[in-house]
């Protein structure tokens, strides 16, 4: 699936996926979409995958994979197995992965909480994060 075509995650017991929802002392710095795990991802940019990375420190079973775009900006999706090498170009709507069960990973944290699986976005331009919605426009 095309990002763009997915649903946003929105609220749940764990919190906002919109861009900049309060998350305790921070923000949050991307937006969420709502998918199943094993959902083919595709990416919304051409680019280079230039990174292959864990967002989490103690469970390197979950990954991103990001594509940086033509103007610099470094498109991270979360929680995304990636499917191409370092290196590789990217064309827009082509496969990039595929999503991953981030649901498990926080019901084992708090069973009585439920988060919706999901795949989170976010763009950096010079390190800064930036709306996904309005990037580009």
């Amino acid at each position: 699936m095309v990002i763009g075509s997915l649903p946003r995650r929105g609220q749940d017991e764990w919190g906002s996926g919109e861009f900049h929802a309060p998350r305790g002392t921070r923000l949050h710095k991307g937006i969420d979409y709502a998918c199943y795990p094993s959902t083919q991802i595709h990416s919304p940019v051409t680019g280079e995958v230039t990174k292959h990375g864990y967002p989490y420190a103690d469970d390197p079973s979950y990954r991103y994979i990001q594509i940086t775009d033509q103007f610099g900006g470094d498109w991270r999706f979360f929680y995304v197995k990636p499917g191409l090498m370092v290196g590789a170009t990217v064309e827009k709507d082509s496969y990039i992965g595929y999503a991953q069960d981030i649901a498990a990973r926080y019901y084992a944290k708090d069973a009585s909480k439920i988060m919706k699986n999901h795949i989170h976005l976010e763009i950096l331009v010079s390190g800064v994060e930036v709306d996904p919605v309005s990037y580009g426009k």
